[in-house]
């Protein structure tokens, strides 16, 4: 976590670690380009076993990552609706990183047959008002992702960048009300200078000429959902938190992806604990 001079201490209050018996199902949502690399990445799926052995659902949902967020609405619909999970009585929690997250709030504003499935949705460092680097012709160019080492990404229907877009989002924004039947949750990406792989530093240097307080990807004020619970600052650049890169590809970690250790599996646990205790009350 990353402390700031005027954050509150934590109330020392037990948590709960029993399995939980509150039959929550996360539903992840990543960010644009994921199925480009996925393969190549090889995720252990460590934090995924974590949660189940905890008692907790988990399904990923198949999102078009290079497509618009209005396209990815209507299959996370689609993926709530059909799962036996959500049939059976189980409460989704919705989880978006980065560009998943504006993903997720488009769906809920357009499909409201999901507020009686959805107990929240939680942004993860995500995208909610854009990012400046999809201005900006010499970080937003994604043809290099479908080129990827056993990339098998499908071009969709091409809108990802756009949605990211910070005039897009604020328009989008102003013109939609969240459900109010579904409680919201935002983590920040806040990390310390030196603790940014060596790969995203040239985008944090261009993010920091409008503010230092970014992610290397997204600025820190950019990943609030308006009228969210916050739940802390995290140290960690933009993809330590879900690109368990170091893990899979060792050479890598040690060069250009230095810093991409993070306890991911925690992160998880003690997100859904917390949503947890917030639906008990």
């Amino acid at each position: 976590m990353t402390h700031v001079e005027d954050e509150k201490g934590g109330s020392g209050a037990p948590v709960d670690l029993a399995p939980s018996k509150s039959n929550l199902t996360v539903y992840f949502v990543p960010g644009i380009g994921w199925d480009c690399f996925s393969q190549w990445l090889a995720p252990p799926k460590t934090a995924v076993k974590h949660i189940r052995q905890r008692g907790y659902g988990f399904e990923a949902v198949p999102i078009e990552s290079l497509s618009s967020s209005s396209r990815n609405a209507r299959i996370i619909r689609d993926t709530v609706m059909r799962s036996p999970k959500s049939a059976t009585g189980s409460r989704a929690v919705l989880v978006g990183y980065s560009k998943g997250a504006p993903d997720i709030l488009e769906a809920v504003v357009a499909y409201p047959e999901l507020a009686s499935r959805v107990a929240a949705v939680v942004s993860v460092a995500g995208a909610i008002w854009g990012s400046p680097l999809a201005e900006d012709v010499a970080f937003a160019n994604l043809a290099p992702i479908r080129n990827w080492p056993g990339a098998k990404c499908a071009a969709g229907d091409g809108g990802g960048l756009e949605s990211l877009l910070p005039r897009e989002r604020a328009e989008w924004m102003a013109e939609n009300q969240l459900p109010a039947s579904i409680q919201y949750y935002s983590i920040a990406a806040l990390p310390h200078p030196d603790n940014i792989s060596a790969i995203l530093r040239p985008s944090y240097a261009k993010l920091s000429k409008s503010d230092r307080r970014n992610d290397s990807q997204v600025l820190l004020f950019d990943q609030f959902i308006p009228g969210s619970t916050f739940l802390g600052y995290l140290n960690a650049d933009h993809w330590a938190l879900a690109l368990p890169i170091e893990r899979s590809h060792r050479l890598i970690g040690k060069t250009i992806v230095n810093r991409n250790s993070y306890p991911r599996e925690a992160l998880l646990e003690a997100i859904l604990r917390n949503v947890e205790e917030d639906i008990a009350k």
